[in-house]
């Protein structure tokens, strides 16, 4: 049993299929749940510094702002660890039938959510912590937008590919030409028309 393997059978969740569903690479599947369960604790510590740090200034719109976006932050942080990591929340009874539900959906809607609930934050408070924490958020969104692309083709399956599209192209453009010059009609010229002027009338 390979080291990959023996890590595979220890992070899958319980009742889970051993083998796998799709075409993504082992190691991308980790890098998204392991960017998203130590992004996520990240995020919330970072929101967490953007609250307490209303305690030390005085209260203005602008750091109502950072409040909110630091809530959001927090909020978004705790939403992504019920998602990749329902171990953590094992005392809220609802979350792993949540985090089995949303394994269930494809990658892209996973990609969509995050980078969606990630963008907030940066946008109402752009400071450092809001787009560091956002930040790894955002980018397990992108993980699983990369995962919902697929596995790319081998370079055999490529080429072959290739091949097939041109002599396709070759085909259809040399047949398209032979049947334009084929239903050509002729040119000539049969003179002038007649009018009644010329004709004597």
């Amino acid at each position: 049993m390979s080291l990959a393997e023996k890590l595979g059978a220890i992070m899958q969740k319980p009742g889970q299929d051993p083998v796998a569903k799709d075409d993504v690479p082992w190691w991308m599947k980790y890098a998204g749940r392991g960017l998203g369960t130590v992004g996520s604790l990240i995020a919330i510590g970072l929101g967490l510094w953007n609250c307490v740090g209303i305690v030390l200034a005085d209260v203005d719109v602008l750091w109502t702002l950072i409040l909110i976006s630091g809530m959001w932050q927090m909020l978004a942080g705790a939403f992504v660890i019920v998602i990749e990591a329902p171990c953590c929340c094992l005392f809220i009874d609802f979350v792993q039938n949540f985090s089995d539900m949303i394994e269930k959906r494809p990658y892209w809607n996973r990609a969509a959510l995050y980078c969606s609930i990630a963008l907030p934050a940066i946008f109402l408070c752009p400071g450092v912590s809001s787009i560091f924490g956002s930040g790894l958020i955002f980018t397990t969104g992108v993980i699983y937008g990369l995962m919902s692309l697929g596995r790319k083709a081998t370079q055999e399956e490529m080429i072959n590919n290739a091949e097939r599209e041109t002599n396709a192209s070759v085909t259809q453009s040399s047949g398209m030409r032979s049947t334009l010059v084929d239903n050509a009609a002729p040119m000539s010229f049969t003179g002038t028309p007649a009018t009644g002027f010329d004709s004597g009338v």
